[in-house]
């Protein structure tokens, strides 16, 4: 089954992002195309089939909070270096992904 255009191009900023560096829903949004859906990205990473390997786990929300439901996505950030905060967050002035400045 193939996905749908909106899904493909998330799946291609998804798999752009850098080991090491975090986008965010809303990045991610914008950067496919349609930056009013942020949730959309929520609901299309969410849904990703396994074999596709996205590194979903780079993407967090607009603070830096993983997703609440997903524990191995600290251990799989920490793991490609990316820093956190006291409170649990992704440090977002250290760690954001800035493709434009690529």
């Amino acid at each position: 089954m193939s996905a749908d255009p909106f899904d493909q191009e998330v799946y291609d900023v998804v798999r752009a992002i850098p080991a090491g560096w975090v986008a965010t829903y809303g990045q991610v949004a914008r950067l496919a195309g349609m930056p009013q859906r942020p949730r959309m990205v929520g609901q299309v990473l969410h849904r990703v089939p396994d074999g596709l390997r996205l590194p979903c786990h780079r993407v967090v929300n607009s603070v830096g909070r993983l997703a609440p439901s997903w524990p191995e996505q600290r251990a799989l950030l920490e793991a490609e270096g990316v820093g956190f905060r006291c409170n649990g967050c992704v440090d977002m002035g250290r760690y954001q992904w800035k493709p434009e400045a690529e």
